[in-house]
């Protein structure tokens, strides 16, 4: 059966986006990845869409949805990026606060290491479930 994870964010524009997007690759058909935000901008940052492109992921597919636009479901992980208190409560078993930094005004090099450290994280994760 599988597993649901769902990735957090205040924008759901950068690092949550990149976060499903690193579980949809590494997690073949043992997850069933969702993101959202808990104040949604609308859209994904491109510099998120140029740096998933970079790894052969077409964040483009992706749209940046609330927290009201996703599965009523008691899901098995919930990851927030760093959100904090700006999260309100999601049914889940698990509950994880990875404390990222926001990529959102970073020049490309810094971005990408954020990226690279949330696809760390995900592969991590997902050896455990």
């Amino acid at each position: 059966m599988k597993k649901n994870i769902l990735f957090v964010c205040i924008e759901n524009a950068n690092r949550s986006q990149m976060a499903q997007a690193f579980a949809r690759m590494y997690g073949d058909d043992k997850i069933e990845a969702y993101s959202a935000g808990s104040k949604p901008s609308g859209i994904i940052n491109p510099k998120a869409i140029d740096s998933m492109k970079e790894l052969g992921y077409d964040l483009n597919t992706h749209d940046s949805k609330s927290l009201d636009d996703i599965p009523d479901i008691e899901y098995d992980y919930v990851v927030t990026m760093g959100c904090g208190d700006a999260c309100p409560y999601v049914r889940t078993k698990n509950r994880i606060d990875w404390n990222i930094p926001d990529p959102r005004e970073m020049h490309s090099k810094e971005f990408a290491e954020v990226r690279d450290l949330i696809g760390r994280k995900v592969k991590e994760l997902l050896e455990g479930v």
